[in-house]
């Protein structure tokens, strides 16, 4: 076969995915390829919402409490991969789903792969490749929740990749919560997913530090927070403008010039440390705008420290 003929071959046979997901969608049949928590969680929704759920994992044992709720053990995973025109995989680890993918490998033709496992944008357009290969459909998709709110509109699922697939089983991807399209680039979702938990992440490790100020100081962390939670609500807007500021490239004074800023530096600094409380952060900030206000941009806002990350 030479290439041209293979490509038209994978080509068709993606297509034919397609057209069965359009065609089956309402058929409900779906296969769950990891039974951790979450993938628990995941093919335990689409039972309980009537789906005909066939599972796999590679500890069998824990497909039992879900066989006895209405779904189907598979004894491997291309024969759970066979069950369904639909598979989900949610596994542990981009090197879990390596194997499984490794495991099923042409076993995936004609079906749309929905793979929900947490992993990188680099991942995820591997996988996409992967399957195109093989002639199936890949949507790449995160979680954003915890087990327990699979199935609640709360839970947030961020899905990209395959446009066609994605509309023909939307419907069914929404049973698991809310869900959201990133476009066609498989790595999307994971660039979101990865952004909105390092947002947390940078915070939450902000906070928690704020937190040991405070205590140091005699004040009860509590109220300080109950305090906090007001200013908090007021930041939306705020980075609103700090994003179009950075997308634009014009820095207005955000939180006032980054010379009335530089001034309380060395007094943030000073207090956290006569506590013995980590000062790294605030350093860098300092660090920061110096060089800002060094190079004539001392005009500026918060948001033209942008500028500088990653030199």
């Amino acid at each position: 076969m030479t290439a041209t003929s293979a490509s038209a071959s994978t080509a068709t046979e993606a297509g034919a995915a397609t057209e069965a997901a359009a065609a089956t969608a309402a058929a409900g049949k779906v296969t769950v390829l990891g039974l951790g928590d979450m993938g628990s969680a995941i093919a335990r929704t689409f039972v309980e919402r009537g789906f005909r759920t066939t599972v796999w994992n590679r500890t069998a044992s824990k497909a039992a409490p879900l066989v006895d709720a209405g779904a189907t053990a598979a004894a491997t995973a291309a024969e759970a991969v066979a069950a369904s025109p639909l598979v989900v995989v949610c596994l542990l680890d981009g090197t879990a789903v390596d194997a499984v993918l490794a495991s099923v490998d042409t076993a995936v033709a004609g079906k749309v792969l929905v793979n929900v496992t947490s992993g990188s944008p680099a991942q995820a357009r591997t996988y996409a490749r992967w399957a195109a290969e093989r002639g199936a459909e890949y949507i790449d998709g995160k979680v954003m929740g915890d087990p327990p709110d699979v199935g609640k509109p709360h839970i947030v699922f961020p899905f990209s990749g395959s446009r066609a697939a994605y509309e023909a089983y939307e419907p069914t991807l929404q049973v698991l919560g809310g869900v959201a399209y990133h476009g066609e680039d498989a790595g999307a979702a994971a660039v979101e997913f990865m952004a909105q938990v390092a947002m947390g992440f940078e915070l939450l490790i902000g906070f928690l530090h704020t937190l040991k100020l405070v205590q140091a100081e005699g004040v009860d962390v509590a109220e300080f927070t109950d305090r906090l939670a007001g200013s908090v609500a007021a930041y939306p807007p705020l980075l609103t403008s700090m994003a179009q500021a950075v997308k634009s490239g014009e820095y207005g004074p955000d939180l006032g010039s980054l010379d009335v800023q530089a001034a309380l530096m060395d007094d943030l600094i000073s207090h956290r440390e006569s506590v013995g409380v980590e000062s790294v952060r605030m350093r860098e900030v300092k660090k920061l705008m110096d060089e800002r206000i060094a190079t004539g941009h001392g005009d500026q806002g918060f948001s033209s420290l942008f500028e500088l990350l990653g030199k």
